[in-house]
């Protein structure tokens, strides 16, 4: 994947008459920063809440969390008239170990008003390349299971129905059949996440909000109890993790960073 590849730059080419300034033509740019933080429906998720049983699912099973950490890539800003700005990039958000949650955009970004999306994972093509962090980081997917890399990775502890405390990894890659030499992958699980409409201006900061509790709500009511481990070669479990995470994104507060 290359660092940043513009598909369609944002320019105006004026042929200017005699006497009219350039800078009549001139287009600010802002530069653009996401901030990525966690909830369990109204409540504010951070590392130092990991390895607590205290979140509920909606299927009633109480659960801790002990590892969160996920990738999302290509970051698009489309403007009222359908110009397109895709920055063909990725990061890895670690809620674990608290890096990722904030970065900006390499690029910087024409003021005004886009529709602005991600994707949650990595597309079929990025996944098939080759990426130093990510494989440093030991979130790439066995050879069997298709190769390329997690698009999330969340672990924790849960109370089953006989009341004992078990390990569940519930862990997104893209949706594999017959693991093996000649794996078959059934339907893409990378998903489109579409915050809407956002006006940036000055130097904007964008904040994103995960809903946890959504990855086991709906549309398929998560019952740990049959879905817990071993989901990664169970391509049923990835297409329900797949449809549940549609809702799992917002977009919360933007706002322009004055500096001091």
């Amino acid at each position: 994947m290359k660092k940043i590849l513009i598909l369609i730059v944002f320019a105006v080419l004026s042929f200017t008459s005699c006497g009219e300034d350039l800078d009549d033509n001139f287009i600010p740019t802002t530069q653009t920063t996401f901030k990525f933080t966690h909830h369990w429906n109204d409540e504010i998720v951070t590392n130092a809440d990991f390895n607590t049983l205290q979140y509920t699912n909606e299927h009633g099973e109480l659960l801790s969390i002990e590892r969160l950490r996920y990738v999302i890539s290509d970051i698009t800003f489309v403007s009222g008239n359908n110009t397109q700005l895709a920055l063909d990039d990725y990061y890895l958000i670690d809620v674990t170990n608290n890096s990722g949650l904030n970065f900006s955009t390499q690029t910087e970004i024409p003021s005004g008003t886009y529709t602005v999306s991600f994707t949650f994972g990595l597309n079929n093509e990025d996944n098939s390349e080759n990426y130093l962090n990510l494989n440093s980081a030991s979130f790439n997917v066995p050879e069997m299971l298709g190769g390329g890399y997690h698009y999330m990775q969340f672990d924790g502890k849960f109370i089953n129905s006989n009341s004992e405390e078990q390990g569940f990894n519930y862990h997104a890659i893209r949706a594999v059949d017959n693991p093996g030499a000649n794996p078959t992958f059934p339907q893409d699980t990378f998903f489109t996440v579409n915050l809407g409409a956002i006006t940036v201006t000055g130097n904007t900061e964008i904040e994103v909000k995960m809903n946890i509790a959504e990855w086991f709500k709906s549309p398929n009511l998560w019952d740990l109890n049959d879905f817990n481990q071993m989901l990664m070669p169970n391509s049923t479990a990835q297409i329900m993790m797949f449809q549940n995470g549609q809702s799992a994104f917002s977009l919360g507060e933007v706002a322009e960073i004055i500096d001091n």
